[in-house]
């Protein structure tokens, strides 16, 4: 599936084909520190599957639990959370499902580091909700 984006100010913009069934919901502390949000979502491919344009993004590594490195891509401009990265390889990038312009299709298909998640995260479904506000 052919995905296109871009961060909030409209600077960096992508392109990239991506597998719909890599898309997943990361629940560890690094994300909700990333996000001020209980998990992000997240779509995995290979570099080479993705072309970027427009501004230079602002990158910055990042050791995580697993003791892996990490690069987090920001737009330099606005601060928009673009892409991770790290050492190479296939799925070796994640594409952050809020800049995707078509996420309304993109379904998550797994949880990742469920060990952090908010104890509250599966009990939202019975709040009370409004279209707009």
């Amino acid at each position: 599936m052919e995905i296109d984006g871009q961060c909030h100010c409209g600077r960096v913009t992508y392109r990239a084909e991506i597998d719909p069934k890599k898309v997943s919901i990361c629940h560890c502390t690094d994300c909700q520190n990333l996000t001020g949000s209980p998990y992000r979502v997240t779509v995995l491919c290979s570099a080479d599957q993705i072309r970027i344009t427009g501004a230079p993004t602002k990158v910055y590594p990042k050791k995580g639990d697993n003791g892996r490195t990490r690069f987090q891509h920001f737009c330099e401009a606005c601060g928009s959370p673009l892409f991770t990265s790290g050492d190479g390889g296939a799925d070796d990038w994640g594409i952050r499902w809020g800049s995707i312009r078509q996420r309304d299709q993109l379904k998550p298909a797994r949880q990742i580091w469920c060990r952090s998640a908010a104890p509250w995260i599966n009990d939202i479904a019975g709040l009370p909700g409004r279209e707009t506000d």
